[in-house]
């Protein structure tokens, strides 16, 4: 299975037939910048490429009334000046006489998508499609959206399939209206969407954009606006939403399918927008979205009106579904206060409705300018009011901050037989090893005793940590003996440090404790997780306990760990499983799935012999792209497991700024004046 492109080139026939300077953004150019970048790219031409049909009436109607397709259809007839007084009807639309066939098509291409994914055919995919359609309603075209073409997939994928929950992330700038109302009673489709809203003043103008708009009826808690009142969000207030909003709620809601309704308006440059998020955090938003629903994940183009970052932006997510690396974050991790206090009012409006958000818990501050050391200062300065960069976005393609694509995904270097471990297709199994003497001088240098069988393990360890930081290998699992493997998490720390890597996170589990030696100086950020106690020895070295329960497990990887790994923007990742780690096979595939996009994919796992048979299998499959399994059923936090939380966050919020969450606007929800 790979990455379905779902296109048709008729698509682009339609286009604007007068002036109108409200509608002329939404142009054919649109959907031929996005594809010749996928060409360019050299990504095209790894998907799974799928021709386009036109979706059939019936499948319309699975959304749309009888007597809206009949007047859609009937355009095709229609000369100019009959299509430019139907247009005036509706809000910013345009009707062309070939919109009918390219709005069926736009449908079909989704319905393509979903069969594609559903049936095993891919495991994800992308629909470059147009018009867009999250604003279209049962009976009324709006905001360039003629059909509904994610609601319709929905739909389908309920019908045709039996799903009983699907996810949708709408993360174009404007509020797709459209698919709030379709869903908005229905608890078997949780909406999530982000926009531009500006306490009521952007288009659509709606209060029921705001955060208090939470459904209806049975649909109470299923519908999650989270409104941007002011221009110029980023990357970090974009990763913010994510960690603190929409991934504890995927997680509960446990979806069978995600849509993402990728509107890529809210990518800097884009003139709708006005925001500052770049193209490469769309790749990490991508790969959050991975976790879930078994990765099935089916991406439909909605906006986006810059050319350049629009092309930049489809490339980034199609090569995240691809399975590349994730390309580095620039700039501090500083979400601003205007979206921490749109957070915090969407956890406000929400917590009735979500465990998750009920035993969410981060401290309330106030803003200050302390930056982790040896950063820049942010992108943008965290005010009330953010300004817009007027510099247009890097050129095509080329400015894009990429990492290479190592020539092996993920390797492991163990002393069990490869074939004994059933690892999946594609793992390589390491059979080289550092020369002895090399192997024995670290010994000797870390003042480490290693038994024979210890010191031919270090050896394996070392060759295939070599080949990581030498970019020949993407990842990688290593099998070390229990007397040693403080010491190899030791050698390992120093082999990255003397090797060129400038931050380091470690993240140990069980009993391991930091070597004495380490210099506190930055470069290494570690994180132990084990016990049932939360200590801070300085801002670079954390302890926190192993919740016991799937919600407080959460909490703490989307509370904690990630806010953490996103904000100190590591090189390379060590995740060493010493003895008595305590994590469950998925509590382990869903560390290390989740811990592959700060890092770009570089993780070196090690793990004791006696756990390797259960566990490298697993490990091997997330390191190499496939989802995690589930956690199982959620159980909410204990009480000891929100306090050590609290208590953590409480202590590194004013450092780690994605930890911190904001007190909330005054007031409720009110009709904009």
């Amino acid at each position: 299975m790979g990455t379905a492109l779902v296109y048709h080139e008729d698509m682009t026939a339609t286009r604007l037939l007068w002036d109108d300077p409200e509608c002329e953004i939404e142009c054919p150019e649109r959907l031929t910048a996005a594809l010749d970048g996928l060409r360019q790219r050299g990504l095209e031409q790894r998907c799974l490429c799928l021709s386009a049909c036109e979706a059939s009436e019936e499948e319309l109607g699975l959304v749309h009334s009888p007597e809206y397709v009949a007047l859609v259809r009937r355009t095709q007839t229609l000369d100019k000046e009959e299509l430019r007084a139907l247009s005036k009807q509706f809000d910013a639309v345009y009707f062309h006489p070939n919109t009918f066939h390219c709005a069926r098509l736009a449908v079909g291409a989704a319905l393509q998508l979903v069969d594609a994914v559903l049936t095993g055919a891919a495991h994800n995919g992308l629909a470059l499609v147009r018009p867009p359609g999250h604003h279209s309603q049962k009976a009324a075209a709006n905001g360039f959206c003629v059909f509904n073409n994610v609601a319709i997939a929905v739909k389908h994928a309920k019908q045709k399939y039996g799903l009983q929950r699907i996810l949708i992330v709408d993360w174009d700038i404007h509020h797709g209206q459209g698919i709030q109302y379709i869903f908005d009673e229905d608890p078997s489709v949780l909406y999530f969407s982000w926009h531009r809203y500006e306490h009521g003043r952007f288009w659509p103008f709606l209060q029921e954009s705001d955060a208090c708009a939470v459904g209806q009826g049975r649909g109470q808690g299923f519908t999650v606006n989270l409104p941007w009142n002011q221009v110029g969000m980023g990357d970090a207030d974009y990763l913010a939403a994510f960690l603190h909003v929409l991934l504890p709620l995927a997680f509960e809601f446990e979806p069978e399918l995600v849509l993402v309704s990728a509107g890529f308006d809210s990518a800097i440059g884009d003139p709708e927008g006005q925001m500052q998020a770049t193209p490469e955090c769309f790749a990490h938003l991508t790969q959050l979205l991975q976790v879930l629903a078994g990765g099935r994940i089916c991406a439909v183009l909605e906006g986006g009106y810059c050319l350049e970052s629009l092309a930049q932006s489809v490339c980034m997510m199609v090569q995240t579904l691809l399975g590349d690396p994730t390309p580095p974050l620039l700039g501090v991790m500083v979400p601003c206060q205007s979206a921490l206090e749109s957070i915090q009012s969407v956890q406000t409006a929400q917590a009735p409705h979500w465990t998750s958000l009920r035993q969410n818990v981060a401290p309330i501050l106030s803003p200050s300018n302390h930056l982790p050391e040896g950063r820049s200062p942010p992108l943008l300065a965290e005010s009330s009011t953010r300004e817009v960069a007027e510099d247009a976005p890097r050129p095509l393609l080329d400015g894009l901050c990429l990492r290479p694509r190592p020539p092996v995904c993920t390797a492991v270097a163990l002393t069990v037989p490869g074939a004994a471990l059933a690892l999946p297709p594609g793992v390589l199994h390491q059979e080289g090893s550092a020369l002895k003497e090399e192997t024995e001088a670290w010994a000797r240098l870390h003042k480490s005793r290693f038994p024979d069988e210890g010191l031919a393990a270090l050896g394996k360890i070392l060759c295939l940590l070599d080949e990581i930081l030498d970019g020949q290998v993407r990842s990688g699992i290593v099998a070390t003996t229990a007397p040693a493997t403080a010491a190899t998490v030791d050698v390992v720390i120093q082999r990255c440090l003397s090797h060129g890597t400038q931050r380091l996170l470690c993240v140990a589990l069980g009993q391991l404790d930091r070597p004495l030696d380490l210099a506190d100086d930055g470069r290494v950020l570690w994180l132990n997780i084990r016990g049932k106690e939360a200590s801070i020895g300085s801002m670079f070295h954390i302890h926190t306990p192993l919740p016991q329960t799937t919600g407080g497990f959460l909490s703490c990887i989307l509370g904690l760990v990630l806010p953490l790994a996103y904000g100190f923007q590591p090189d390379m990742v060590l995740m060493a499983l010493g003895p008595a780690h305590g994590l469950q096979n998925a509590q382990a595939a869903l560390l290390a799935a989740v811990l592959r996009g700060p890092a770009g994919g570089r993780i070196l796992a090690v793990v004791e012999e006696e756990s390797i048979l259960q566990l490298a299998r697993t490990l091997a499959q997330v390191l190499h792209g496939e989802a995690p399994p589930s956690l199982g059923p959620f159980l909410m936090a204990s009480p000891e497991e929100v306090q050590a939380l609290m208590f953590l966050k409480a202590q590194l919020a004013p450092r780690w700024k994605l930890l911190q969450v904001a007190a909330p606007p005054p007031g409720p929800c009110s009709p904009v004046a």
